[in-house]
């Protein structure tokens, strides 16, 4: 081979070299990913995920409550619920606000079955710089966020007001009490006796009380005893609607019922302002859930707002009278 046509081969390798590189390059910038579009969806927002730890789903409130977090979430399409139930056991609610707090929430709402057994836990998460929203039932100290519920030493006494209107400041009383190792049921029960004013009602007399724990059943069975060891029974007020409907089925078991008069509390649409349309009970006062409100307030404090340490909600009277009015805001 002569060294004319040697230099007319080396020319052409060296030119099919350049374009074998670009035709490279040329497929690796069209493997590489492509910047996005004005036009293409933006990412969806990460969700914040709430721990909801509830105390029992046995009492009708409560599953009320669940309901209203649940509805009230709904209208923030970044949260997300994790429901707990603890089925009225304050050791197992402790086990599992740990679980939620080692999953990583953003936040933690709770509504505590006791307030000494629950107070460590809220505490700790607090701590972890977890926010806590205490809903409903308080815990002690002040190692959490902020504190929802209604005024239940205020409702308690707005009841024992309203029952010693009703009996003419002279009569025998049944109460049947909420759990007494939480606050709203030593709140009902203090509130009442100051609403009653013994001291100055000689006539109006306890005639049995007995811890019914919020439960209808175990109101019934006390009421039951309540029956037996009293002749004369003018009026019952139970910490709840559950309560005063069970001590009203005992007694109408009986053929008692009609000669007492019935007083609850929580006012639920299904439940106590039914109870009273129906002329089972004489009255029942509201207790909010809190659950729209404590929605309102984690999405400002996870979005960086400072909470009020305490957000107290009204109630209202239903009666005879007003239930078809929705019944009588009490300022």
């Amino acid at each position: 081979m002569n060294s004319k046509m040697t230099a007319r081969l080396g020319g052409f390798g060296l030119g099919l070299c350049f374009f074998c590189a670009l035709a490279c390059d040329a497929k690796k910038a069209g493997d590489a990913p492509k910047a996005a579009s004005s036009g293409d969806p933006a990412p969806a927002p990460a969700k914040r995920r709430i721990g909801v730890s509830q105390c029992n789903l046995g009492e009708p409130w409560r599953v009320q409550m669940n309901a209203d977090l649940e509805r009230a979430a709904k209208a923030h399409p970044t949260l997300e619920l994790v429901f707990k139930d603890a089925q009225n056991d304050s050791l197992r609610q402790r086990a599992q606000v740990e679980e939620l707090a080692a999953q990583g929430i953003a936040l933690l709402i709770i509504s505590p079955k006791e307030a000494a057994p629950l107070t460590k836990p809220v505490a700790d998460v607090y701590g972890k710089g977890i926010p806590v929203i205490v809903l409903d039932r308080a815990v002690e100290g002040d190692r959490y966020t902020t504190f929802i519920g209604a005024d239940n030493q205020r409702i308690g006494r707005e009841a024992g007001r309203y029952a010693r209107e009703l009996l003419g400041g002279k009569g025998n009383i049944v109460e049947l009490k909420g759990l007494m190792t939480s606050t709203p049921g030593r709140d009902r029960h203090q509130g009442f006796r100051e609403g009653l004013e013994l001291d100055k009602n000689p006539g109006l007399k306890i005639a049995f009380e007995a811890d019914m724990a919020w439960l209808e059943p175990k109101a019934r069975s006390e009421m039951e005893s309540a029956l037996a060891a009293n002749p004369k029974i003018d009026l019952v007020y139970a910490h709840n609607d559950p309560g005063a409907h069970g001590a009203y089925l005992a007694a109408k078991a009986q053929n008692r019922a009609q000669a007492m008069k019935f007083i609850g509390i929580d006012a639920l649409p299904h439940e106590g302002v039914r109870y009273v349309k129906d002329g089972i009970l004489q009255a029942t006062f509201a207790y909010p859930t809190g659950g729209a409100e404590a929605i309102t307030l984690a999405v400002e404090i996870l979005n960086g707002k400072t909470a009020p340490k305490k957000v107290t909600l009204g109630t209202r009277l239903f009666t005879k009278e007003n239930v078809e009015q929705g019944g009588r805001e009490l300022q």
